[in-house]
């Protein structure tokens, strides 16, 4: 168990050099759970969250996706009443598949530009 948590670690770190950011265009970042999925908007020059959503509080209703799909419009209707068009995605370590792929797609299609 402890090497899978390294090994997403390695990979979040490997990810998180790749990426540049600005104030101007800040850094979505997901994280998922077994059980949960978490979302935030971070400004990485001032280490400040701008904005944040997860499911913890959000009723429990279909699949993990849906629940995916609530945090995506909870946290685009806060970043949209801040004016917050340019991100950078941040996956965090996780695979590009399922629920962080989802939220992604949303998030294209929506208004965000990566």
């Amino acid at each position: 168990m402890l090497e899978k948590v390294l090994k997403r670690l390695r990979k979040k770190a490997k990810i998180r050099a790749k990426i540049t950011w600005t104030s101007v265009r800040p850094r979505l970042s997901v994280f998922r759970s077994n059980s949960n999925i978490y979302a935030q908007i971070i400004d990485d020059v001032s280490w400040k969250t701008i904005c944040n959503s997860s499911d913890l509080k959000m009723q429990k209703e279909g699949t993990k996706v849906d629940m995916a799909k609530k945090v995506w419009e909870d946290i685009a209707k806060k970043a949209i009443s801040l004016n917050l068009g340019n991100i950078v995605f941040d996956r965090g370590g996780f695979v590009y598949h399922w629920r962080v792929k989802a939220l992604a797609e949303w998030a294209r299609e929506a208004w965000l530009k990566f």
